[in-house]
């Protein structure tokens, strides 16, 4: 029965980056983003409930999330009827992963975790975190968002506070030695004290 790490932390913390570092370490690792676009492309599984629920939504035989974008703006009740086609499907793929996984500890990459409530499926949570100029800093850079995209995007995500005070492991990553090292840590010490409890 291999071990269920959840990783979580929010914007600009760095979760990617550490991910990739359970993964160098031996980990296996599930990403949900990367689980849903899966399922929204080409013979996904959540093309033809969305094309069902919300036909414009589905543009060359994908489910277009900039499409959901507009939908959502236009119709802010339809991210719920989103969320109830999309999660399911994500968590029949997180189940499926970890049936064929052989490795002994999973890394669930899941940015809400604690918002979507689903810290009770893992048998730990780790959570990144950095100082919060040092987020905005590598949000910014990506050149991808304006600071009121992100003012929002922070709004709707639990405080890191919380996020921290939750989470059985923390992990800073202002710099990639010290996560580095921390990742390994943490990886110790459920192979050795919670791996065989």
């Amino acid at each position: 029965m291999s071990f269920r790490l959840g990783l979580t932390g929010s914007i600009g913390m760095g979760k990617s980056t550490t991910a990739r570092m359970f993964a160098d370490e031996g980990c296996a690792l599930w990403d949900a983003d990367a689980a849903v676009h899966r399922l929204y492309a080409p013979g996904g599984a959540a093309v033809a409930p969305m094309a069902a629920a919300f036909p414009d939504a589905v543009i060359d035989g994908a489910v277009s999330r900039a499409a959901l974008k507009e939908i959502i703006a236009a119709d802010p009740s339809a991210l719920g009827r989103i969320e109830q086609i999309v999660h399911p499907l994500v968590a029949a793929d997180r189940q499926a992963f970890l049936a064929k996984t052989v490795s002994d500890i999973v890394v669930f990459d899941i940015p809400l975790l604690f918002e979507k409530s689903n810290e009770n499926q893992m048998d730990a949570v780790v959570c990144v975190t950095a100082p919060p100029e040092v987020q905005r800093e590598r949000v910014m850079e990506r050149g991808t968002m304006t600071e009121a995209q992100f003012q929002a995007i922070l709004a709707k995500q639990m405080p890191d506070a919380e996020k921290r005070a939750l989470a059985d492991y923390v992990i800073e990553t202002a710099t990639l030695e010290h996560a580095r090292a921390q990742v390994q840590a943490v990886i110790r010490d459920i192979r050795e004290n919670r791996l065989h409890a």
